[in-house]
């Protein structure tokens, strides 16, 4: 059931951003009084699913759920039909008009599917309102760092004051900002420290899906107890609180371990507060230095979770900005990917993979809405890239077109067309099998 929740939701979201960023290329296509003859959600490679014409354009859905297209008459497309353009072109062909309307007509997809953000968003800052946890608040005691950040130069206890020059107030986004920034500035007691964000230390952050980055500080209270651990064995108790390790006072839960491996040894001598009350524990250590109990966490949301409504007029300029943000990240991650020290380009995802990953197995409006507006822009920005076969592209073309006069001929262009439909084709064989073999090897261990 979960699994059929997941696919839903996903199915759902697709099918909302594909028509209508396909209808952005139908509506001005029709406007110019261009011949429609296909309007598709999803791709029919070889088959579809349900297709029904009326008028000129043949109305279907297609088997394969990795986008969909609007066939043109006059225009070499994914449908790679090259037929027509032997003849001579007809007043009601995409090739026979002006290149101004060619370009609107391309660039349409991707205006709507902007629009489409902007007013997700303007409605859920204005119903839901804006949600973020508050980064001020959960750094008052600074941060707990995982392994790769230590290495590289971070403290527990550090604060962090901006990445590349920019102060975070959203908390949520600190690891997006660490992956695509290059310095980070921490204060560290009365000092401010300049850290270098390297793609070594970024290839370990995205390898740990960041498990490995940074939490607040919290103090060593115990939660829970694995029977048979050493904690056990020692009389450790849950609600234990430690104020000492081997006659080092300590407050925070990070403490703990640096003492402990520091210390190297196979045993160690710790002061609990159970209740009013000071205990003195000597316990044995396991092979990587730990006592044995988990530590009392809470939810970030519930502490920290900071939710701003505004009016329906005072989200418009809002979800602007978000909608110019989103789309900023969009252009810092393909920086990243080209990295190949990140190995970035191995965490890429298909909709098998999103749908395992990142679609929750309840659903939930709220987060099925945020996801969709960041999707819209991330197909934006996916549509604009000039790889032949997409929107990009063939925008990038009829630019050139009109800079400089002179077109590419009709055999050109579908060499163009073939080369990139082989590169999309390769990439998206890549991330599927990549995301069914990962899969698969997660229900097999």
């Amino acid at each position: 059931m979960d699994l059929v929740i997941k696919i839903s939701q996903m199915v759902l979201m697709l099918s909302i951003l594909v028509v209508l960023h396909e209808f952005g290329h139908f509506l001005p296509a029709k406007l110019f009084k261009v011949r429609v003859e296909k309007f598709y959600l999803f791709m029919d490679a070889g088959f579809s699913l349900f297709k029904k014409k009326i008028k000129d354009t043949e109305w279907g859905i297609g088997w394969l759920p990795i986008g969909g297209y609007v066939k043109l008459a006059g225009m070499i497309d994914e449908s790679m039909d090259t037929e027509a353009l032997k003849q001579a072109p007809k007043p009601y062909e995409f090739r026979s008009k002006p290149a101004w309307q060619r370009l609107i007509i391309m660039l349409g997809g991707v205006t709507v599917n902007i629009i489409l953000a902007w007013f997700i968003y303007t409605l859920m800052f204005s119903t839901y309102g804006q949600k973020y946890i508050a980064t001020d608040e959960i750094e008052k005691n600074g941060f707990a760092f995982g392994q790769p950040l230590l290495e590289a130069g971070f403290k527990n206890g550090d604060k962090i004051k901006s990445i590349d020059g920019v102060h975070q107030p959203k908390f949520n986004r600190f690891i997006i900002d660490f992956l695509l920034g290059d310095t980070v500035e921490v204060i560290r007691g009365n000092e401010t420290l300049k850290i270098t964000l390297n793609d070594t230390l970024k290839r370990d952050i995205l390898k740990s899906e960041g498990r490995q980055f940074a939490m607040p500080r919290t103090e060593s209270v115990v939660d829970s107890i694995p029977s048979n651990s050493n904690a056990k064995i020692a009389g450790l108790q849950v609600g234990d609180k430690i104020i000492s390790i081997n006659n080092q006072l300590i407050t925070y839960q990070d403490e703990v371990s640096s003492i402990l491996k520091a210390a190297k040894k196979d045993s160690a001598s710790l002061v609990v507060l159970r209740g009013k009350d000071s205990v003195q524990i000597h316990t044995k250590l396991d092979k990587e230095f730990k006592i044995g109990f988990i530590n009392k966490s809470f939810d970030l949301k519930e502490k920290y979770l900071i939710v701003k409504k505004h009016s329906f007029f005072e989200a418009i300029p809002l979800a602007a900005k978000e909608c110019y943000m989103q789309f900023t990240y969009s252009i810092k991650q393909l920086k990243l990917l080209i990295k190949p020290k990140t190995e970035a380009w191995k965490h890429i995802k298909s909709p098998i993979g999103i749908t395992d990953k990142l679609i929750p197995s309840t659903w939930d409006w709220e987060y099925f809405w945020s996801f969709t507006a960041m999707f819209s822009i991330g197909l934006a920005f996916m549509n604009l890239l000039p790889i032949p076969g997409l929107d990009g592209a063939h925008a990038l073309f009829t630019i050139a077109e009109m800079i400089t006069g002179r077109t590419l001929s009709d055999k050109a262009m579908g060499v163009v067309q073939t080369v990139g439909m082989v590169i999309l084709l390769s990439l998206m064989a890549f991330t599927f099998g990549k995301d069914i073999y990962d899969i698969i090897l997660e229900n097999i261990r």
